[in-house]
């Protein structure tokens, strides 16, 4: 049987470009999986590892021009945003590589033996070992930042954790090309290549999930097919950890006191950050509670404005086209939902026949009834550029939609200045109800764009997330590590980093006091 070819194609004009690779076999991915392996032993070692992250981080730097113009031939996603997200992406392992060198990572905690306590206490030395070959799914919408050479990636291999990536079908040169990076990076670190591989193929992705040598699984994408990813990780006679990224709506609330003070602004704003990138953001604000009456009605008025000016853009693939304009229209028949800026097609276009989508919100009433299952689909996440503004009348209204969310990566609030100083209204009160629904929560701004930092939280109750652990920033390299204690054994025995002269001179902590070296 003839293998499945793997073409790259132009979402301007749905033409195929080159074949990259072909999908791969059973036989392929077991190869692939089996190599990464056995390369972890050359990746335990520290300073290998360090010099491999920072080498990494150098050759995608210096291949910018040829990786922003492989991405950009297959997204449509423009020069400028992916040149900023090739920045954001060597950045990250430059990062990891930082994090590996300083140690906290580890979390290396000793408790001395003491047999004063009742009951007396055992020597008891702790840190994190990785847990073996990861499985990273790509994600579409970043062809870099949770792709091959990103943050899943990239955290992995800090972890100690050998990868092999599924790539996503809208941009395999693009995968491809960053492959050869890491892969070269590697060897000229002294590893096996190994370390990072790239299968291609929709069976290609079951089957490395299912792998018995595959020790977790990382996953940016659709509910659906997280979902399945998710059940199949759980379903092996030897259930591995998935952290999955799967939807999300991103509500936002605007106050009374808000839009009296600066309606204008907020549209404005909202208006960008709905279209970012043709509102292919997994933080896309999606859902806006807005007041009713004359303040509401400027915010209303600004957004419309400025959607009516966004120019008509290129989304992913045309899948996603077809899907955003099925979506939106779905969406816009349901009774009560109106659309002041009509989302779908691009101008002389159709649902079957173009290339360009066009920006748009909807509105509805919050009050619409609670058990009416078809407004369901409002509170579903449409991956494109379009929002819904839900006019409440009051708290209670606003409050009875926020209940019927599920999780979310983010939700925001818009306040007036006097609210934001906790001079005036219930703020804190409003800060705690969606602190519920959401893994980051934001006051005056908007929810699209993850700054890369040890404090950052990206992740969120299901579906936004399957563990609680987050993708981007530091401590996203805990989803890789698993905690192992060793009680009374002899230092000679201990791994180094657990003897009592540190010879690694590792942060620890010791017997419960603060962290030191």
């Amino acid at each position: 049987m003839a293998a499945t070819p793997v073409w790259s194609v132009d979402p301007r004009t749905g033409k195929q470009l080159e074949q990259v690779a072909a999908e791969a076999t059973s036989q392929e991915v077991d190869g692939a999986v089996r190599a990464a392996h056995a390369s972890r032993a050359a990746l335990a070692d520290r300073p290998t590892r360090i010099a491999f992250l920072r080498a990494a981080a150098d050759l995608l730097d210096a291949s910018a021009a040829a990786i922003v113009a492989a991405a950009d031939a297959e997204t449509a996603l423009g020069p400028v945003r992916l040149t900023g997200e090739l920045a954001r992406t060597t950045y990250q392992l430059r990062a990891f590589a930082d994090s590996v060198e300083e140690g906290s990572y580890l979390d290396v905690r000793i408790d001395r033996a003491d047999p004063g306590l009742a009951p007396p206490r055992p020597e008891l030395r702790r840190y994190k070992i990785p847990l073996g070959v990861v499985a990273v799914y790509a994600a579409s919408n970043f062809p870099l930042a949770f792709s091959v050479p990103g943050g899943d990636t990239a955290s992995a291999l800090a972890a100690g954790c050998p990868v092999v990536v599924k790539a996503h079908p809208d941009h395999p040169a693009t995968s491809a090309l960053c492959a050869s990076l890491l892969r070269r990076a590697a060897r000229e670190s002294g590893l096996p290549e190994d370390v990072v591989a790239v299968v291609h193929g929709f069976e290609a992705g079951v089957e490395l999930v299912r792998h018995p040598l595959v020790a977790a699984a990382g996953f940016t994408g659709s509910i659906r097919g997280g979902r399945a990813l998710f059940d199949a990780a759980a379903a092996r006679p030897v259930p591995i950890p998935f952290h999955g990224e799967l939807g999300s709506l991103n509500p936002v609330v605007v106050t009374p006191a808000a839009a009296a003070e600066r309606a204008e602004e907020i549209g404005e704003g909202l208006a960008g950050a709905m279209t970012l990138g043709q509102g292919q953001f997994c933080v896309k604000p999606g859902l806006v509670l807005v007041p009713e009456g004359p303040d509401g009605d400027r915010l209303a008025d600004a957004l419309t404005t400025a959607v009516a000016k966004t120019a008509p853009g290129v989304l992913l693939d045309h899948r996603m086209r077809a899907d955003f304009i099925r979506g939106t229209q779905e969406r816009g028949a349901l009774p009560g939902v109106a659309a002041p800026v009509a989302p779908g097609a691009g101008p002389g276009e159709s649902a079957a026949e173009g290339h360009t989508v066009t920006a748009g919100y909807l509105t509805v009433p919050a009050r619409l009834p609670a058990g009416d299952e078809a407004y369901g689909l409002l509170l579903e996440e449409c991956f494109g550029p379009v929002t819904v503004l839900a006019r409440y009348a009051g708290p209670d209204e606003a409050g009875a939609v926020l209940r019927r969310l599920p999780g979310n990566l983010s939700a925001t609030l818009q306040l007036s200045a006097a609210e934001a100083a906790g001079r005036e209204g219930s703020a804190a009160a409003l800060v705690a109800e969606v602190t519920a629904l959401a893994g980051r929560v934001l006051v005056n701004g908007w929810p699209t764009g993850v700054a890369v930092a040890p404090a950052q939280h990206h992740g969120g109750p299901y579906p936004a997330a399957t563990s609680h652990s987050t993708s981007v920033g530091g401590t996203a390299i805990e989803r890789w590590l698993r905690p192992v204690a060793y009680q009374s054994v002899p230092d000679a025995l201990l791994p180094p980093e657990l003897q009592e002269a540190n010879p690694l001179g590792l942060p620890r902590r010791l017997d419960g006091g603060p962290v030191s070296q």
